[in-house]
């Protein structure tokens, strides 16, 4: 799909290039031009009609948005970011140079200027900063009739921006509930709106994080959430598109973190080389200085190696397995801290959870190691096994499950301290439990073995 529009667009086949256009979705048209250089994504997108345009662009990300800007008359790009609900506008602006935003945004009509820097108000990360602020409100005196007069009033555009949900206000513009569109479309004309009206009304303030109301939206199955200020008065609505874009980026950027690397701004094959070096370099230089750890506790039991060689061999596997216990536990915490099932409140609770879930683990290992390594080599080299796999594994989960929590405590992010961190960490004292373990099951065998390497 991609190959044959970037042919068409090469050749300036514009009769080819409007049957591809034609045939194809918004969805795929959107698809298929991210996928192009930005010099290319301008010839196709000048080929669909207004309306078509508009749906592509607001379906782009921000950054091929302003790409596409770039290639396009200022005329077009003028008719693009009017064309704009706000809060896209205003998604759009943030990611464009300030003096670019600047210009763009002066030259919006005097009531789509207001709307945006009403917005714009707000701070980065609020729910008010990605809210929709043309809503369509009813009383809830209304009939449905006079409701759906309102609706009709409104036109297209709001309607579509509320997704079908309105909200119900008092003479002062207060929330006090809202009111499904089918629900008033369905009931008699002369029903009034406070007897449609859903039973539990939930909202968010407008200084709220803007991923508690997403996450609400998701957990509670919203078309959309209303948005209050600080007196309760309607100021504008999220709807679930949005809402799923605030969660796909945070769990982007968790995701990212959990595995060691700092989060994208824009998608991956827009980033160059050096930016994703950029993102991952902070990284590998922080857990390369934290490994240095596990060298200091290797110096520090140098005479117990080579007394008995036999039990590097295990290393690798010992401190494999602490980390991935660890990370199992952190990425469980760190996800069910973002989707709002564990608080701080829960820290003595998972901690008893994840320590007896780790004492299962390391057994159910032990079981296994402690036959395997005695018959390859000695019995009390398999019990140090077994012993360590047990405490090794208690401990991971320890601390994968509370240091997540602790994080979010003290205002870090608590992806921040998930796997890489906590397998760093766990490496190091896993290597101090499996030696202290050592000494105290076959430390006899030791003082021996290092007599005789002295003598």
């Amino acid at each position: 799909m991609v190959s044959e529009l970037r042919e068409f667009t090469e050749e300036q086949d514009f009769a080819a290039l409007r049957s591809w256009l034609e045939e194809n979705g918004t969805l795929d048209i959107t698809d298929a031009l991210s996928r192009l250089e930005p010099e290319e994504r301008a010839l196709p997108f000048r080929l669909l009609d207004k309306d078509r345009a508009l749906a592509v662009f607001e379906a782009l990300d921000p950054v091929h948005q302003q790409q596409l800007l770039d290639a396009l008359r200022e005329e077009r790009v003028r008719e693009l970011v009017n064309a704009m609900q706000p809060d896209d506008r205003v998604r759009l602006l943030d990611e464009m140079p300030a003096a670019v935003a600047t210009r763009l945004q002066a030259g919006l009509p005097p009531e789509q200027r207001a709307a945006t820097a009403a917005l714009l108000g707000y701070p980065p990360g609020s729910a008010g900063r990605i809210m929709t602020p043309d809503v369509t409100n009813v009383r809830a005196s209304m009939t449905a009739a006079d409701a759906l007069a309102k609706v009709r009033r409104a036109g297209r555009r709001p309607m579509r921006s509320q997704m079908l949900v309105l909200p119900v206000t008092d003479d002062e513009r207060r929330l006090i509930g809202v009111v499904d569109l089918p629900d008033v479309v369905a009931a008699e004309p002369s029903t009034r709106i406070r007897d449609l009206m859903q039973p539990e009304t939930l909202y968010v303030r407008a200084d709220e994080e803007q991923e508690r109301a997403a996450r609400l939206i998701q957990e509670a199955d919203l078309i959309a959430l209303p948005v209050v200020d600080r007196e309760d008065r309607l100021v504008g609505m999220i709807t679930v598109d949005d809402a799923m874009e605030i969660v796909e980026a945070e769990d982007t950027e968790d995701f990212s973190r959990v595995g060691g690397t700092e989060p994208l701004e824009l998608p991956y094959l827009s980033a160059g080389v050096f930016q994703l070096a950029r993102k991952r370099a902070p990284w590998l230089l922080t857990l390369a200085v934290a490994f240095t750890l596990t060298v200091v506790v290797l110096n520090s039991f140098e005479q117990a190696l080579e007394a008995l060689p036999a039990l590097a061999f295990f290393i690798p596997m010992l401190i494999g397995t602490g980390g991935n216990s660890g990370a199992q536990a952190a990425t469980l915490v760190v996800r069910a801290m973002a989707v709002g099932e564990v608080r701080f409140g829960d820290l003595t609770k998972i901690i008893f959870r994840e320590m007896r879930v780790g004492l299962v683990l390391g057994t159910t290992l032990a079981v296994v190691a402690l036959p395997l390594v005695s018959l390859v080599y000695t019995v009390p080299i398999g019990t140090v096994i077994a012993l360590t796999l047990v405490g090794i594994c208690t401990w991971a989960s320890f601390a994968g499950g509370m240091l997540p929590l602790i994080a979010k405590r003290v205002g870090i992010d608590p992806a921040v301290v998930s796997s890489p961190f906590i397998a760093t960490l766990v490496d190091a004292t896993g290597l101090v439990m499996y030696f202290l373990i050592a000494y105290a099951v076959i430390g006899d065998q030791l003082t021996v073995a290092a007599a005789a390497l002295g003598a």
